[in-house]
């Protein structure tokens, strides 16, 4: 044994926090997980759980998937609210709480509420929220950094919670605006401004450039905008803010949006998602030698082990691409490396997911990327129109697309814009991972009536495009 009270201390106990954390434990290590707020799971739960929440419940209480059925008209409740809405989110987060907090439990993990910093290299100082409670210093071998990240502040604009907020800020909303304005077209931004149109909110987003979701297909990237048109959503590339200003009114206050081009945006409330930084102001990361970028960021190396040997940073806190996913497989990875336990990963070959409405995924090659790399390949689609498991959801405006190599036939990527997208997208993941080709998808029986037989009918279409 070594004369550290830990052999992992790991600060944060949002998604890679808890992964690395059970890794550790599960090969016999001491451990203890050191969270500021007080429920398990960190800022994954009052935000990124809870968003996904407020969007299932927005789509159910909204009626919006039955409208191809029922009618344009037809909702399940009218006048939903923000109660209305944040009832089912936070019996979600509250049960997402205690599972993660029963994981940890199984696992033998000491738990501390506190607000840890650094004392040095192997120190880890818990200031816990209480002026009566003794300041407490534990020890430990190896530490992996996992505090996730926060809503960016606008430098010049000052944000209220109300009139203007934060994407952080959207659980603790009074009301639902009516005319909203969203500043900052990411996945957030975007997740956000699908999310409050579907429940009849009219939105504008604002986004300094020409097209939105640079990393995506051109083709699910536009198909995402037309269906985000026709529910209201009026978008201003390639805009800036200048100014907001606060304008009183009859029906209560509301606010301006100057734009640099001298357009105006007359709106309820303005919501700001113009990126994260990383929640390391308060580690003392000098006392370890550390440093951070100009947004909070931690460098690493491909083990996910920081400048300091020893010390690994995973999650946001380390930049692109801040999934939950990600983060958890780079907290198994980086709590393997500590402790010297052979692990594998593919971290190259993640599914990136935009809870959007449609909800757009993809993995692996874009159609720029094999274009600028001189790769040939040719393109297979289905329409959701085309699937009979869509026609009974009431669904048919999806659209899959499978790319693969015309030589070799082998599976490079796999885009998609419609219900289910999330799902969906782990078949292509394993069959690009394990080098498969695009027949498998002829070749295998495929399950009647469901969404994966988008896959045979865009497998179809592609093999036809290089069989005349």
């Amino acid at each position: 044994m070594s004369g550290y009270d830990y052999d992992m201390v790991v600060i944060g106990s949002g998604p890679a926090g808890q992964r690395a954390a059970v890794q550790a434990a599960q090969i016999g290590k001491r451990v203890a997980v050191v969270e500021r707020l007080p429920h398990i799971g960190g800022l994954n739960v009052t935000t990124g759980t809870a968003s996904k929440a407020l969007r299932e419940a927005a789509l159910h209480l909204s009626g919006f998937r039955e409208r191809t059925l029922y009618g344009e008209s037809y909702t399940v409740k009218q006048n939903i609210t923000m109660n209305d809405l944040m009832v089912s989110t936070n019996h979600v987060m509250h049960q997402q709480a205690e599972v993660l907090r029963s994981q940890l439990a199984r696992n033998w993990v000491d738990m501390f509420h506190a607000e840890a910093s650094f004392a040095d290299r192997h120190t880890i100082n818990l200031n816990e929220d209480d002026d009566e409670a003794p300041e407490r210093m534990i020890t430990t071998d190896k530490v992996i950094i996992a505090v996730g990240t926060y809503s960016t502040q606008p430098p010049t604009i000052h944000t209220d919670g109300r009139l203007i907020f934060l994407s952080d800020d959207v659980m603790d909303l009074p009301e639902l605006p009516r005319v909203l304005t969203v500043v900052g077209g990411g996945a957030i931004g975007l997740e956000y401004a699908s999310t409050f149109a579907a429940l009849g909110v009219r939105v504008t987003l604002v986004d300094r450039s020409p097209r939105l979701l640079p990393f995506a297909d051109d083709e699910i990237v536009d198909t995402l905008v037309y269906h985000l048109r026709q529910h209201d959503v009026t978008f201003r590339l390639s805009e800036d803010v200048f100014d907001i200003e606060y304008l009183p009114g009859e029906r209560g206050n509301h606010v301006r949006v100057l734009l640099k081009s001298g357009k105006q945006i007359m709106s309820d409330a303005v919501m700001y998602c113009v990126g994260r930084t990383g929640a390391t102001g308060e580690l003392n990361l000098d006392a370890a030698g550390l440093e951070t970028d100009d947004r909070g960021r931690i460098s690493v190396d491909e083990n996910y082990q920081t400048s300091v040997e020893g010390v690994y940073a995973v999650g946001g806190v380390i930049g692109f691409p801040d999934l939950v996913s990600t983060s958890q497989m780079q907290g198994r990875l980086a709590a393997c490396h500590a402790f010297d336990v052979p692990a594998n990963s593919v971290p190259g070959l993640f599914p990136y997911a935009v809870k959007t409405t449609p909800e757009i995924a993809m993995v692996g090659k874009t159609e720029s990327q094999l274009t600028d790399e001189g790769i040939p390949y040719e393109v297979g689609k289905a329409q959701y129109r085309e699937i009979a498991k869509s026609v009974i959801e009431g669904d048919e405006s999806g659209i899959l697309k499978l790319l693969f190599h015309i030589d070799t036939r082998k599976l490079l990527g796999v885009h998609i814009a419609g219900e289910g997208a999330a799902e969906l997208v782990q078949i292509g993941q394993a069959v690009i991972a394990h080098g498969g080709r695009v027949d498998y998808f002829v070749e295998a029986v495929t399950s009647f009536p469901t969404l994966a037989e988008a896959y045979v009918a865009a497998a179809l279409d592609g093999l036809q495009r290089i069989e005349v």
